[in-house]
């Protein structure tokens, strides 16, 4: 009887081994450096505050660059936020970025019509595309 039990059980295995596995999904591998991954922006006002106050702390310092960069997801962040725009379009002009700058200064117009600075604004924007 034990025979009979060994042969059951090499021809099940053998069946088994016989059925062949589905082929392997290929997945993209994860993306190690985080640096590199695209971010999701949704709606965080306390985020976009955050990269306005450090890219205020950039354009003191005289860094355009990096200040232009965080006024950048500021607006990403809340794309209704007034002042990063302002404050972008500013660096982009300090980078002679003039294009840049007027896209920026115009969606503060838009944003913000009827603000304070706005007629100074608009005089920048008149004169960025003499």
């Amino acid at each position: 009887m034990s025979r009979r039990w060994i042969l059951a059980l090499v021809l099940a295995l053998a069946a088994r081994a016989q059925k062949t596995p589905p082929p392997p999904q290929e997945q993209a591998p994860p993306e190690e450096d985080e640096a590199l991954k695209s971010k999701e922006y949704s709606f965080n006002p306390l985020q976009a505050a955050k990269e306005l106050k450090v890219g205020k702390y950039y354009f003191k310092k005289g860094n355009y660059r990096a200040a232009a960069q965080r006024f950048q997801e500021a607006t990403r962040w809340d794309n209704t936020l007034a002042e990063a725009f302002l404050r972008l379009g500013e660096a982009r002009e300090k980078l002679r970025d003039h294009k840049a700058a007027g896209e920026a200064y115009s969606k503060y117009l838009e944003i913000a019509p009827d603000a304070k600075d706005a007629p100074d604004v608009k005089k920048r924007l008149a004169k960025l595309h003499k």
